[in-house]
């Protein structure tokens, strides 16, 4: 099944020394996440998930937008709400699993991201942007609020910053959206590519045990009072430390060498 949605070509994979790049590839549609985008991208995935090579996710786009949002013209098309309901829930599973995801997960965003594009920007655990990317959550403007992408914009800027994008539906420029939270950087298109690449490096050069069980962690937590995240932190280093990747990162620490990786 996997392999036809790749043949499909609307989402392209490739993989390239523990980085998988997902392009969402269609740009004459502005990338919109039409029904066959979000189930090929849950494909991908779970394909990802059970990839233990695979060290992290970068979602790119071709085209002048990175996505903007759903496919308006299919929703439409389909006006019954039990329809809506299972689109918004295949949505939302494919948000879940961004996050689930035992790896880190990368936009990299060259261009506009609206409605649900803002959406999969802020599930995202990191995003790097051109800086002529725009973003908005604009269903607003269309009598639609953006209620699903309300959720992952609201656990990336304060709340006053989220319900003003929410209820006017403008658009926020790169440079205030690394202000605000909703991105890490802006930077000139030319070197898009190679500030997400530093990012890929990075993260790969890191044991990929620890990676992971970081990953499951800081979303865990968020999720729990201050002294239940406390006590779920300091058993979750009890056990870090129990790792070989732990006992090597310290051991060549101390002995000034860098470590050789046991799960790598």
């Amino acid at each position: 099944m996997l392999e036809q949605v790749v043949q499909d070509d609307s989402i392209q994979r490739q993989d390239e020394a523990g980085v998988c790049r997902l392009t969402l590839n269609r740009p004459d549609q502005y990338n919109t996440l039409s029904e066959e985008v979000l189930a090929a991208f849950q494909l991908h995935l779970d394909d990802i998930e059970a990839d233990d090579s695979v060290r992290c996710v970068v979602i790119a786009a071709k085209g002048p937008a990175f996505c903007a949002g759903h496919d308006l013209k299919q929703m439409r098309a389909n006006p019954d709400r039990d329809y809506y309901r299972r689109l918004f829930n295949t949505c939302a599973g494919v948000m879940k699993s961004i996050v689930t995801l035992p790896v880190p997960v990368i936009a990299e965003v060259q261009g506009l991201a609206t409605a649900a594009g803002c959406q999969l920007v802020a599930t995202c655990d990191m995003a790097i942007a051109a800086d002529g990317a725009r973003f908005a959550v604009s269903g607003i403007k269309l009598g639609l609020f953006c209620s699903t992408p309300a959720v992952a914009v609201s656990r990336n800027v304060n709340a006053k910053t989220a319900f003003e994008m929410l209820v006017t539906g403008d658009f926020m420029d790169a440079q205030t959206a690394v202000e605000k939270g909703l991105i890490n950087d802006a930077v000139a298109p030319q070197v898009l590519g190679e500030r997400v690449k530093q990012l890929t490096d990075s993260i790969c050069e890191k044991s990929p045990v620890v990676v992971r069980i970081g990953k499951a962690m800081f979303y865990k937590q968020l999720e729990m009072g201050l002294a239940e995240a406390y006590d779920f932190a300091g058993e979750t280093m009890a056990c870090n430390m129990m790792e070989q990747d732990t006992c090597e990162g310290i051991d060549a620490f101390i002995e000034k060498r860098k470590p050789v990786w046991k799960s790598g």
